[in-house]
Order: C-alpha cells, then sequence, then structure tokens
C-alpha cells in the first residue's frame, strides 16, 4: 500500500488552481494545510461554524482536481454496516434457496459497499469527506481509528481491505462535542473561521456576480454586524451567500440601497432561528442600516 495518497506532488500552486476553478475563495492558510495533508496522506480535520464553508472545501477540491467525491453523513446511531458495508440479504436468500445451500454466499457478488469500503477500494483520485463527525457516537469515531491510521479495515467473511492508492480524506466537525486525542492525533488540522468582511465579498463576488458591488458591500457589513451578536444561530458564508441570491432575485438589477423592508423581509435567507429574527428590532435594524451605510460609502 502506498503511504501517500493519489494527490502526491501536489504544490500549494495547484490547490490555488483547483480552488479558483471551483471559485472558492481560500487564504494562504488553508492552501498551506490543504496541500501539506494531500502530499503527507494525512486526513484533514476542519472545525469550525456550521456554515463556514467546510463540507464546501471537500467538494471543491474534488471538483478542482477532477476526483470521485465519496461523502458519509455522520449522525447519532450510525453504525459501521453503514458506514462501511452490508450484505444483501435478499439476494443471498434467493441465491440459498435456488442453489439449495451450495456454495458462499459471502462473497463479492452480494457485498452492498458503503462510503468508508469504496473509499477504500476505488481506484484514482478520490476525496472521502466524513461530514460532522461530531453528530456521531464516540464508538464510531473509534471504528475510524484502524481506517485512518493504515487505510485499511477489517471484513470478517473477506479479511483485511486496503486502499492501493488511499483516499484524500476531509473530516468536518461543528465542535458540538470534543473529539478523541487518538483521532486528532491521526489528522492535521484546520479552524475556518467566519468570514472577514473582505473575504466574504470576494466570495459573493464569485458567487453572484450579477449582484451590484455596492450592495453586496451592504449584506456582507450587515451579516458581519449580525455575527456580533448572542444569535442562536450565527449566519455563516453559505447564508450570506442565499441572502445575496435572493436580493439578487428580488432586485433585478436594482444597484439602490437596501430599505428596512428588503431587509426585514428577506432575514429568513440570513437566521434561521425564529429567535434570532425576533432579536432584529427597530434599534437592531438601525444599527444593521449604519454598518450597510458605510460599507456602501467605502464601495462607491
Amino acid at each position: 500500500m502506498s503511504d501517500v495518497t493519489g494527490f502526491d506532488g501536489t504544490t500549494e500552486d495547484d490547490v490555488r488552481a483547483a480552488f479558483e476553478s471551483e471559485d472558492y475563495v481560500a487564504g494562504d492558510e488553508i492552501v498551506t494545510t490543504v496541500t501539506l495533508a494531500l502530499r503527507l496522506g494525512k486526513p484533514l480535520l476542519v472545525e469550525g461554524e456550521p456554515g463556514a464553508g467546510k463540507t464546501e472545501l471537500a467538494k471543491v477540491l474534488a471538483g478542482g482536481f477532477d476526483a470521485e467525491l465519496l461523502r458519509l453523513q455522520c449522525y447519532e446511531g450510525l453504525t459501521a454496516e453503514s458506514a462501511l458495508y452490508e450484505w444483501n440479504y435478499t439476494k443471498q436468500l434467493l441465491s440459498v434457496q435456488g442453489n439449495e445451500g451450495e456454495g458462499s454466499v459471502f462473497d463479492e457478488e452480494y457485498l452492498l459497499e458503503r462510503p468508508l469500503l469504496s473509499a477504500l477500494r476505488g481506484e484514482g483520485r478520490r476525496v472521502l469527506l466524513i461530514d460532522e463527525i461530531d453528530r456521531a457516537d464516540e464508538e464510531f469515531e473509534a471504528l475510524l481509528l484502524e481506517l485512518l491510521s493504515d487505510f485499511q479495515v477489517s471484513v470478517p467473511e473477506l479479511g483485511t481491505v486496503s486502499a492501493t492508492t488511499p483516499p484524500a480524506v476531509i473530516i468536518t466537525s461543528n465542535r458540538t462535542r470534543g473529539l478523541s486525542d487518538a483521532l486528532k492525533r491521526r489528522c492535521l488540522f484546520l479552524h475556518v473561521a467566519p468570514p472577514s468582511f473582505e473575504k466574504e465579498r470576494a466570495i459573493l463576488e464569485r458567487k453572484v456576480p450579477a449582484l451590484d458591488a455596492a450592495v453586496a458591500a451592504e449584506l456582507c457589513a450587515m451579516a458581519g454586524r449580525l455575527r456580533e451578536e448572542p444569535l442562536l444561530k450565527p449566519p455563516g458564508a453559505a447564508e450570506t451567500i442565499d441572502w445575496a441570491r435572493a436580493i439578487d432575485a428580488l432586485r433585478d438589477g436594482n444597484e439602490d440601497s437596501l430599505d428596512d423592508a428588503e431587509i426585514r423581509n428577506t432575514l429568513g435567507c440570513l437566521l434561521k432561528e425564529v429567535e434570532d429574527i425576533e432579536r432584529v428590532d427597530d434599534e437592531l435594524l438601525a444599527s444593521l442600516r449604519e454598518a450597510a451605510e458605510r460599507a456602501r460609502a467605502e464601495a462607491d
């Protein structure tokens, strides 16, 4: 088994070009850390607030390098069978009935691969996304240790399955619970912070190019101002993009400054908790407008 992924030899310029091709705005820290993870064949643990672009990082990595994306969405109660493999019991039963018990029903013909096993047995460049690992139980986290250490797993009926060319592995966490030291030791680490005003403007410029630049600046300023509030779910970059697309769809090229009604009527694109929306009273709305006006003045 190779010690590195199919991305060995990848340079920072390669990673930047991949992100550029997918319109993903990434700073030097992200580029360097991703490059090291690819070259060293180490899983990359990406932590940050929901909506910060953690999942998108894996998607654009696969898209930018023309690699296969295999995604395992974690949840409470996730089992090894759901993540690794299952046997096609219906097909096994029919085989037993038809062959009168002759032959084994535990071979490739009856195997249903799940994301982790598919990632190991695949060929070419592959990106394995283990999304929201903190939602899974600690028992499942322990299951990953063998895979992340040696890129192999044990299938009792088939033996040990090892990757010829290991996939690139991106593990995301929203930090709803602490992860084990054993898991962290096997990974490089990257924290994705909420975007700065400048970065968010650059994101909107790429993702919503038809939106007027001054209006985009207003939206970014208001999203940033809201992140200063003690919200249940502060808006991430994903929510700002949704908001910008909604405003662009409603305004149809209008370059005028946003008014109070537009802001209030579209807050559901940015804030996803009723308590957070209700927090935007007249006083906070006025503060949002002030931030927007300053940003527009600078943009103009």
